[in-house]
């Protein structure tokens, strides 16, 4: 039984940079990504984000450009008639040590807390090995998608013992509706 899907955002739900997504008008989202979050939510899923934002860290961004962002996502799930029941992010330069960055477990456990879901009720799809890592520090399940970077995680994902790897997050909500019951 699965209940929340937690979702990485650069490479799963909007088009990954390695020079970071550093405004609204840089944030696309991946085609279909809205679509199968309106699908998880419509077949009773919780859905949440879960993202490590270090271009805040970093001087690259403000936290104010940052909130931007995540309305415009969150604008552009309105527009499928769903919204999403919460997003997480690090603001964290990846050398402060702080407990939030994945792969450390901190926002999928303080979001599993707060949605009052445990982890074995829970799957966190994501695109890289640090994804994988912070939901096995959770004690979730994981999933990869292809999409972002999870193409060369793919490799070391299979030794993980992760639920599922496919291309796209349409892909997952796909499997996902016949597999993971809510």
């Amino acid at each position: 039984m699965a209940r929340l899907i937690l979702l990485d955002r650069d490479g799963v739900i909007n088009a990954e940079s390695e020079a970071f997504i550093k405004d609204a008008a840089e944030w696309h989202a991946l085609p279909g990504a809205l679509a199968a979050i309106a699908q998880l939510k419509r077949r009773g899923f919780q859905v949440a984000v879960c993202s490590n934002q270090s271009g805040v860290g970093r001087g690259l961004m403000s936290e104010a450009a940052l909130a931007r962002i995540h309305e415009k996502l969150l604008a552009g799930l309105a527009e499928h008639g769903v919204a999403l029941d919460a997003v997480r992010y690090c603001p964290h330069h990846p050398d402060d040590g702080c407990h939030c960055r994945k792969p450390r477990p901190g926002m999928l456990l303080e979001i599993m807390a707060e949605l009052g879901v445990a982890a074995s009720d829970t799957v966190f799809v994501g695109d890289s090995l640090r994804d994988l890592e912070a939901a096995a520090a959770a004690g979730c399940r994981s999933a990869l998608v292809r999409t972002g970077n999870g193409t060369a995680a793919e490799a070391q994902a299979a030794v993980m013992g992760i639920v599922w790897v496919g291309d796209d997050l349409g892909a997952f909500a796909r499997w996902a509706g016949e597999h993971l019951a809510c």
